[in-house]
């Protein structure tokens, strides 16, 4: 039994009426087919035939007096027609009447089931046509199975919808964008395909359209999606893995739209809520402050919205933030920073203390810290964020004894000395005093020469010698 999540029905039916897929099935539904050619040429039943003929007089009335028929026959034209104008006919119209009455999609349930039918295959093999209007309109109705009954869609069924939708909200220029993301949209509020998605990999694809350029109203989608994966405690506690709060606080810095503000509040209020270890809910505070999320909030403040909820969500997540603030300690804020991948020279990189103090601690969690400043190294193309990771390794190795052979291990020593030969002057500058930590004892002093060429460098008077 599919257990919905119950969350305020935004009527995405009606935001979406302008959709391609709306546009299209308003002028298909003005169609008149000629079903008795189809059952004169014997590719549909004379039983079929006046079904469908009935259906398309008196609808409600026909459905309600011979609903077994009914569900019997659509699945019969579904799985045996092919022409694609008589096929979306029939979606368009089997779309309607749930849309009309929710309840009949366990009536298709159960009387597929007496009838030995599946209900999900048919619908499943129109998402391999080459017709967009058939593909996504039959993937809304898969939707509708999936989340409005009382039965869930079988797990094999299940993973293949859902990597394809995740495929075609990956897909350039899909003119179908919005269809695609409203079924996702109803999917994820039933708890059971919640991990599902989250196994095909799918949070990492909202991210990754997310911080492209998309329109307004497809970025709100998205965000409701993720908002409603937050209901999760445990997917809400793994959430900032995928860098969801660098991502929508980007977004919520830009975002002129109302609705956007709103779901990303909404997201962060889960994201502090939802999770039951407090020290997640803590790491996604201070990822929050770190990601400037406060200075946001300062600004909201100042404004006046029309809806409630964005006003609670402003002053709870203020609360919250400035209460981290205060509680945080330098390296909280420094392992905030390194795991938003998002490293600048804040003054805690440059503190001598902070280094005695914690430099042992990028130890922790199976060198979790130092394993992303390795892989920050080898994947970023920031100049920052290069020289800052090239300066943090320099200062580890210099504080923990055993520093340079933990480095080695991790194969960090190879892809420092990488950056010796660097575009940017100030990363291959703090590469190569990386280097020399790593290399020699008498670091100070090495230090305090290279210091000296870089600012012979910076008034053009000689270059950078890798001689000390």
């Amino acid at each position: 039994m599919t257990t919905a999540l119950y969350l305020p029905e935004e009527n995405i039916d009606m935001i979406a009426a302008t959709s391609v897929l709306q546009q299209q099935a308003a002028d298909i539904r003005t169609r008149t087919i000629n079903w008795a050619s189809y059952m004169q040429s014997q590719m549909i039943s004379e039983e079929d035939y006046k079904a469908i003929s009935a259906l398309d007089k008196s609808r409600a009335s026909y459905l309600a007096q011979n609903s077994s028929q009914v569900v019997k026959t659509l699945l019969n034209l579904v799985s045996h027609l092919s022409k694609d104008s008589t096929i979306q006919y029939i979606l368009v119209l089997l779309d309607d009447l749930l849309q009309e009455d929710r309840s009949r999609v366990d009536l298709f349930h159960e009387t597929a089931g007496k009838l030995k039918q599946c209900i999900w295959g048919p619908f499943l093999n129109l998402l391999n046509r080459q017709d967009g209007f058939i593909v996504n309109m039959a993937s809304r109705i898969l939707a509708k199975f999936a989340c409005w009954g009382h039965e869930t869609m079988p797990k094999s069924d299940l993973n293949f919808y859902l990597q394809f939708l995740k495929d075609q909200l990956a897909t350039n220029n899909n003119e179908y964008i919005q269809s695609v993301a409203r079924c996702l949209q109803m999917m994820l509020r039933v708890d059971e395909y919640r991990f599902a998605f989250v196994g095909v990999d799918g949070i990492s694809t909202l991210i990754r359209i997310l911080s492209t350029r998309v329109n307004f109203q497809v970025q709100y989608q998205l965000i409701f999606c993720l908002w409603v994966l937050t209901f999760n405690p445990l997917l809400a506690a793994k959430m900032n893995k995928f860098s969801v709060i660098p991502i929508l606080a980007d977004i919520l810095s830009d975002c002129a739209k109302e609705k956007v503000t709103r779901i990303i509040l909404a997201v962060f209020r889960n994201l502090i809520e939802k999770p039951e270890d407090s020290s997640v809910a803590k790491d996604h505070c201070i990822a929050m402050v770190q990601c400037k999320v406060l200075k946001q909030l300062s600004i909201l403040e100042q404004r006046r919205f029309d809806d409630e909820d964005i006003t609670s969500d402003v002053e709870y997540l203020s609360e919250k933030l400035q209460n981290s603030v205060q509680d945080l300690s330098s390296f909280d804020e420094y392992a905030t920073e390194v795991r938003s991948g998002r490293l600048e020279w804040s003054p805690v990189h440059k503190s001598a203390k902070f280094w005695r103090e914690n430099a042992q601690r990028l130890n922790e969690k199976n060198y979790e810290l130092l394993r992303i400043l390795v892989h920050l190294l080898e994947t970023s193309n920031d100049g920052i964020i290069l020289s800052v990771a090239c300066f943090d390794i320099g200062e580890y190795v210099r504080h923990y004894l055993r520093g340079k052979h933990v480095l080695e291990q991790l194969g960090g020593k190879q892809i420092v000395m990488q950056h010796l030969g660097h575009k940017d002057p100030n990363v291959r500058y703090e590469a190569l005093l990386a280097v020399q930590k790593l290399m020699v004892h008498n670091w100070e002093y090495l230090g305090k020469e290279l210091e000296k060429q870089n600012e012979f460098q910076k008034h053009g008077d000689a270059p950078i010698s890798g001689k000390a």
